[in-house]
């Protein structure tokens, strides 16, 4: 059994992706399922897209080891690193996922707040008198 690595990130969270090849196309997430880890089904599909692009479905098990930042976040940072991995397993895939745009890290972080306002852009009323 071969095992395919790959980190991806996305704002704070990091994802660590292993493929484990021939699978059955278990998916499990710091060792829980995917629908229990991702309830929503938005983020279930997100992760499960860059398999549908290369039609490997069902192909590998997925062993994902991920922490900081939010679902969004996480769901980025898997999508990320499965599709590196993907590339890492076959490079004929680095075509097809660059042009769904699946290989560029999302590069927007939250901004940092300033002092003297209430959050990064929002600031106190203005009071003329």
């Amino acid at each position: 059994m071969k095992a395919y690595t790959a980190t991806g990130r996305r704002k704070n969270a990091i994802a660590q992706v292993r493929l484990l090849s021939p699978g059955t196309g278990k998916i499990k997430i710091n060792d829980r399922t995917i629908e229990d880890y991702l309830p929503v089904n938005i983020h279930r599909a997100q992760v499960l897209r860059p398999f549908e692009v290369t039609k490997m479905e069902g192909k590998f098990d997925i062993s994902v080891s991920t922490c900081g930042g939010g679902q969004t976040g996480q769901t980025g940072a898997i999508q990320l690193g499965i599709a590196r991995a993907l590339v890492s397993y076959d490079e004929t895939f680095r075509t097809t996922l660059r042009s769904f745009g699946m290989l560029t890290r999302d590069p927007r972080m939250v901004e940092r707040k300033k002092y003297g306002q209430k959050k990064a852009r929002k600031r106190f009323q203005f009071s003329k008198r």
